[in-house]
């Protein structure tokens, strides 16, 4: 990642860091009296588990009494789920896994996001009481008609950030704590709106679920209006604004956040971020109720399929299909077969393997068996 021209870095250790970010005792020399009364960070990691783990890490152990910390990262491609919502009604997990694009769920609410090296994240940390989404965004608006006067951008009562009057350039979520708060937010500079629109689009049909749902927009790229307006001008302009809106020095400090000696436990917030229990067993309670056609014998036979998903896994699958092309004995052992299992494509792949082994050596019932499975596991 590129650090803008106009910023210094200034030499510390990695002790001295730590200290700095416990606010434990008076800083090193090297950072002197410039975080006295704020500072601003910029990961050199494009993980997107990385990045979310450090705004985990600072909420949790950074003393933000008088001195608030501004946060850049950029991701690798992912897509990001708040805390509270469904994947499977969010986003295409077929094609993200076709494409090598992570799904991560952060810890905030808010709406689904798309995340690639053309979108930056900023976040905000205060302390609860300071905690203003609106101040923020206006500091974004500001820096960014510092650089470009001419641009139309605003901040909406739903926090959100429009350019030319409609289209989206950045979303907004955040977490309050006890004693420290967090608002974080996207900003448009060159994502791949196509890959973008493709991927948070859901193929799944028949969900059925009380998640958090994103509402759809019209997005747009600022550097679409002003091709001046890259991810790096756009990052030293906020860093600026920040800066002189706080009365601190405009320093981007980066910071590694695989580093134990910086942030002590940070590994394993990232590790718990990308398990399989997170990201999709906090999905609340869902269903499935679908059904799909089969050709037989020159006619097409429907074959439905209901399942209920709590905790990301099956609790109640129930798939009806005519007696003549699947016998009962063998439905109901793939219907309590499944019971308890992950809502998982590969896990289904597994399921199968064994199933097979338990019924007698029919293959044309192999063939409808496996069928059935390939059907399910494109809605999950």
């Amino acid at each position: 990642m590129l650090l803008p021209s106009t910023c210094m870095l200034i030499p510390f250790s990695m002790k001295n860091c730590f200290q700095l970010l416990c606010n434990l005792k008076v800083p090193a020399a090297g950072f002197k009296d410039t975080v006295k009364s704020g500072l601003i960070l910029q990961s050199v990691s494009n993980d997107v588990y990385q990045n979310l783990a450090v705004e985990d890490w600072i909420h949790d152990h950074m003393n933000l009494e008088a001195k608030p910390v501004l946060f850049f990262w950029r991701n690798s491609p992912s897509v990001v789920i708040g805390r509270h919502q469904n994947p499977w009604q969010e986003c295409n997990l077929n094609l993200m896994r076709e494409e090598g694009v992570k799904l991560a769920r952060r810890r905030s609410g808010g709406g689904t996001v798309y995340h690639d090296m053309g979108n930056i994240n900023l976040t905000f940390f205060t302390t609860k009481k300071k905690y203003n989404r609106m101040e923020n965004l206006k500091l974004v608006v500001k820096a960014l008609k510092a650089v470009q006067p001419q641009l139309d951008v605003r901040a909406t009562e739903r926090f959100d950030l429009l350019l030319d009057g409609q289209f989206k350039i950045s979303g907004t979520a955040s977490k309050i704590g006890q004693t420290a708060a967090y608002h974080h937010c996207t900003l448009l500079c060159s994502t791949d709106g196509t890959f973008l629109s493709s991927l948070l689009k859901s193929p799944y049909q028949g969900v059925r679920s009380t998640a958090t749902a994103s509402t759809p927009a019209l997005v747009k790229n600022l550097m679409e209006n002003d091709p001046t307006l890259t991810c790096e001008v756009v990052i030293n302009a906020i860093a600026t604004e920040y800066a002189t809106s706080h009365q601190i020095d405009n320093h981007i400090h980066l910071i590694n956040p695989t580093d134990e000696t910086l942030f002590p436990g940070i590994n394993s917030i990232a590790k718990e971020l990308q398990t399989w229990e997170w990201i999709y067993g906090k999905t609340p309670k869902f269903s499935v109720n679908t059904s799909f056609n089969v050709l037989y014998e020159h006619s097409h036979l429907e074959i439905k399929v209901f399942i209920d998903i709590k905790n990301g896994k099956i609790e109640i699958c129930n798939i009806e299909a005519p007696d003549h092309w699947l016998p009962l004995e063998v439905r109901d052992k793939l219907n309590s077969g499944f019971i308890g299992s992950k809502f998982c494509p590969i896990e289904t792949t597994m399921l199968t393997s064994i199933l097979h082994r338990t019924c007698p050596e029919d293959d044309e019932l192999h063939s409808k068996w496996n069928m059935l499975c390939e059907k399910i596991k494109g809605i999950m």
